[in-house]
């Protein structure tokens, strides 16, 4: 004889959770239930939710948005009143919103012929920093260059015998 098995295991086995990947059971009153009952994976499938229910159904998603821009017109002052007593986010917000916009005005170099050719100069040059990958066949940078040539023989001092 097999293992014994309550008939709630062999009538729901175990899934798995499609955002922690953990192993769950459903629930006797949910038998088609997809996602475990953490509250983190919950709150993740609700979210997708409404975000598919916002995309399929133009009623809803304005109704969200006048639900928002009714909330903005009461609260006027909410934006400036935040980013004052929360300066910790609002360091880090400009130092995100300076990031956004260097990886911006990178991607509009991507294929820019514009300016001189970097690929035919006679100089080595190397570019170096996080966004460098970014640069795909770009010709045009922006950036510090600092030349550095060895002296020429003219100019060193003539060795005295």
């Amino acid at each position: 004889m097999g293992p014994k098995h309550t008939s709630e295991e062999v009538i729901f086995p175990p899934r798995c959770c499609p955002y922690c990947q953990q192993a769950f059971r459903p629930s006797k009153h949910r038998p088609d239930q997809a996602v475990c009952s953490r509250p983190e994976c919950q709150a993740k499938r609700r979210n997708e939710y409404r975000r598919k229910k916002r995309l399929a159904d133009p009623e809803y998603a304005q109704v969200i948005c006048d639900s928002r821009r009714k909330w903005r017109e009461a609260h006027p002052d909410y934006q400036q009143n935040y980013w004052r007593t929360h300066t910790d986010a609002a360091t880090r917000n400009r130092e995100q919103q300076r990031q956004r916009d260097q990886k911006r005005r990178i991607g509009l170099l991507v294929k820019n012929t514009l300016v001189l050719d970097l690929k035919h100069s006679a100089a080595e040059v190397w570019l170096v920093g996080p966004l460098a990958g970014d640069l795909v066949k770009n010709t045009l940078v922006s950036s510090k260059l600092l030349i550095l040539q060895p002296p020429s023989p003219a100019l060193t001092p003539a060795a005295t015998s």
